[in-house]
């Protein structure tokens, strides 16, 4: 199988996947962003790689393209965001892969990664209207929700990742390798993740890693998590910490404020954006590496069925595939060791969450809320105004 070539890369941030791409041997001739702080980091980071701004007004294909790269924007997808589903403003841009792709002879590679809810949403319309257009085009497609932790970076970050082409078998890219979930060990003995700004309905706690990195607000506004030290500190992660949590280089994103208008905060919202560059080397890998897919671990997916967390397809036929979140097992970096750039959570910050988790019914690991509190205490107590 010829797994290498030029590639394009649509929707494509601050370029993890083409990054993850380019270690395995794919050259990109185009990008596409529309986000002025991103297409500052594209122009620094690719600076010989045409940029164009608004993939709606891109007419066609470069010639010879022989991968198209789609992290397309998640936000109608994602159970944070304003679940308007696959035809919502955003969301419904994918429909511009289509276009592309259809105009043209190839590429034999389809490379799309979004968020795990889009196989809820709507009761699975968003991924039957995925599916539909790619075997309308005559693509066959593997899907597979894939953890950032296999890849040995202490976040749990769970993700999409689809694969479609036209002449080669996309499941000898995505399944056959298969790890399973290590066992995630002691909370006490080792930093654990939340989510600071939750308390009362969920808490995203995460045993030697951080939960999700978010995108912030739309307004720019960060919102790391917090880290429980086994020490009883409360942590926040940096600028810094979160890019080299999603894989890339420390800085990354910081040409992003050389754009007009662009904040630093708008720098978190980029990075909790990204696509991991681990998870996208992961399947440049295994674009060069595929194994011979055994239907062993496969089960018929019937119309009207919950979208399972693997699955592949063509011809109006799906089929559930057995296989974990972990394919396969990286060496770990534990939490402990990865934050460099982390600074203590504040007092203003450590009271407001104090104050949702007493009022909630959440159930909490024994000592966690002590330390909290004793973090409290050492960061001064309870500001007047949150008093």
């Amino acid at each position: 199988m010829t797994s290498t070539g030029n590639m394009v890369g649509l929707f494509a941030g601050i370029g993890g996947l083409e990054l993850g791409l380019r270690d395995h041997g794919w050259n990109t001739e185009l990008l596409c962003e529309i986000d002025a702080g991103a297409q500052a980091v594209l122009r620094t980071r690719f600076p010989d790689v045409p940029l164009h701004p608004d993939v709606t007004r891109l007419r066609s294909l470069p010639q010879r393209t022989e991968l198209v790269a789609a992290g397309f924007p998640c936000q109608d997808l994602s159970q944070a965001g304003r679940t308007a589903g696959i035809t919502g403003s955003r969301s419904g841009l994918v429909d511009e892969v289509f276009r592309l792709v259809k105009r043209k002879q190839g590429p034999r590679w389809l490379v799309i990664e979004n968020v795990p809810f889009m196989l809820q949403l709507a009761r699975g319309s968003a991924m039957r209207h995925i599916t539909d257009a790619l075997e309308d085009l005559g693509y066959a497609w593997a899907y597979r929700v894939v953890d950032a932790r296999a890849f040995g970076l202490p976040q749990r970050r769970q993700r999409v990742l689809m694969v479609a082409s036209r002449t080669e078998d996309p499941r000898a890219v995505l399944f056959g390798e298969d790890a399973g979930a290590p066992d995630e060990g002691d909370p006490a003995a080792y930093p654990c993740g939340f989510y600071w700004t939750e308390g009362v309905r969920g808490l995203g706690w995460a045993v030697n890693a951080v939960p999700t990195l978010k995108g912030g607000s739309t307004v720019g506004i960060a919102s790391p998590p917090a880290v429980r030290l086994p020490s009883g500190e409360i942590v926040t992660p940096g600028l810094v910490d979160a890019e080299r949590l999603q894989g890339f280089d420390p800085d990354w994103t910081a040409p992003a404020t050389e754009a007009p208008g662009v904040r630093t905060g708008h720098r978190w919202r980029l990075v909790g954006n990204a696509v991991s560059v681990r998870m996208a080397s992961w399947v440049g890998h295994r674009l060069s590496n595929p194994i011979d897919y055994s239907p062993d671990h496969q089960s018929p997916l019937r119309p009207g069925d919950p979208w399972p967390s693997a699955a592949w397809g063509a011809n109006r036929r799906a089929f559930r595939v057995h296989e974990s979140h972990w394919p396969v097992q990286e060496p770990y970096e534990d939490l402990g060791g990865f934050l460099e750039d982390a600074r203590l959570l504040s007092a203003r910050a450590t009271a407001g969450f104090l104050r949702r988790a007493r009022s909630g019914n959440l159930r909490f690991v024994p000592g966690f809320l002590d330390d909290v509190e004793s973090h409290l205490d050492r960061m001064g107590g309870f500001p007047e105004a949150a008093a």
